[in-house]
């Protein structure tokens, strides 16, 4: 079969990296509207099944640390090629689960090979747009990439009016070879330059990186900002369908004003990326999110709690994170073109790592009040916002020195 790689003036790049990137939005709200009947099929708790989600977040927080440097040393195609055939795996053993703890150790699995998708599509957007269009090529990803989680909890409920909650992974391992396939058909390699996987050379550029201040900070604000999203994906399916009684058909619809205003943060990032440097529309997006936080905890404690009162802010919330996430990103890759797989691995292991953590401690709390939903989400925006006050800051000093 012969291959057609696509240039950085086709638009259909981008869509494809999209496409790279949606295999982790589509692994995590897909089996979102599932949750409740996987606890009955499996006899086991709410907490339980929402480590089930830690897992997955775990697996793709590790598996950040090795695969960066493998990408900057043997190349992207590679390495995408290989985290996507143990996603398949993984996908595989989760619609065979018989017991709670193979559903964990195959979600771990599952986030062990997702991971390299949405790492590994930041770089070669590094890669090939550069410094100066990297945010607004990444703007412009993650409006194309929420179509993911705009189905995603639709179709798994569709799913499941039909089949088993296991049909949700498989569908999900049919997307990982449909991705196979097109990554060997239409992407080239982009490494500039093969790095050395000496352990010393690994060492001393993942020590460079933490001792940077102007990356830790755009780093650990973002990931903050991530983790109030994850905290609401991994609780959303138990607070809306058991505790407020949502019937199972109208949790997508309801996810989607979530999608929504990240689709609306995205566009408005993509647009301010013409008029605005990165810090500025970096700090924008954590006042949003901070903002939105404050209405989430006060739809707990000052008013009841309904529908509605939790997914309008959340919109909000969204939209922040919209505004934050590819200005961040661009910002943490911007100074390491020479080892951009690693900064970029280095931003997702912190970044799930800090969500995995968060919806964990959640998952404790939780049982039949939304009160510690709240909590989370209201602690880690008003965290993203003190970060990201010092995350402008730093980076505006770094980027006036690197770009202008």
């Amino acid at each position: 079969m012969s291959t057609r790689h696509l240039s950085t003036d086709s638009p259909w790049l981008l869509a494809m990296l999209a496409t790279l990137v949606a295999l982790g939005p589509l692994s995590v709200d897909m089996y979102l509207p599932a949750m409740p009947a996987m606890r009955v099929a499996l006899n086991t708790d709410v907490g339980s099944i929402q480590l089930t989600l830690s897992a997955y977040l775990a697996g793709f927080a590790i598996f950040h640390l090795v695969c960066g440097p493998l990408a900057d040393r043997y190349g992207r195609k590679p390495i995408i090629t290989g985290g996507t055939l143990l996603f398949i795996v993984g996908c595989a053993g989760c619609s065979l689960a018989s017991s709670i703890e193979e559903l964990l150790a195959y979600r771990f699995l599952q986030g062990v090979g997702a991971c390299v998708g949405p790492t590994l599509a930041r770089t070669i957007t590094r890669d090939l747009f550069g410094p100066r269009k990297a945010a607004r090529a990444l703007s412009l990803i993650a409006m194309l990439m929420a179509l993911a989680p705009a189905v995603a909890p639709s179709l798994g409920s569709l799913l499941m009016l039909f089949f088993p909650w296991r049909s949700i992974f498989m569908f999900l391992g049919l997307y990982g070879v449909l991705i196979l396939f097109v990554l060997h058909r239409y992407l080239g390699e982009s490494l500039p330059v093969r790095q050395s996987l000496h352990p010393g050379t690994i060492a001393r550029n993942y020590a460079a990186l933490l001792g940077s201040g102007a990356f830790m900070a755009v780093v650990v604000s973002s990931s903050l900002v991530y983790a109030g999203m994850m905290v609401y994906l991994s609780s959303s399916g138990f607070v809306y369908i058991e505790m407020l009684q949502l019937p199972e058909k109208y949790f997508g619809p309801i996810f989607l004003t979530t999608v929504a205003g990240y689709i609306a943060g995205s566009a408005l990032s993509a647009r301010l990326a013409i008029r605005l440097d990165s810090p500025r529309v970096l700090l924008i997006g954590t006042v949003v999110v901070a903002m939105a936080s404050v209405c989430i905890a006060a739809a707990g404690t000052v008013f009841d709690t309904s529908v509605a009162a939790l997914a309008i802010p959340m919109m909000l919330y969204t939209a922040g994170m919209g505004l934050t996430l590819p200005h961040a990103m661009s910002l943490a890759l911007q100074p390491y073109p020479h080892m951009a797989g690693t900064a970029s691995a280095l931003l997702g292991f912190i970044q799930m790592g800090v969500s995995a953590a968060a919806a964990g401690l959640v998952s404790v709390f939780l049982h039949d009040s939304p009160q510690p939903m709240l909590a989370g989400i209201l602690l880690l925006g008003m965290a993203g916002l003190a970060l990201g006050l010092l995350a402008n800051r730093l980076a505006r000093r770094q980027h006036s020195n690197t770009l202008y």
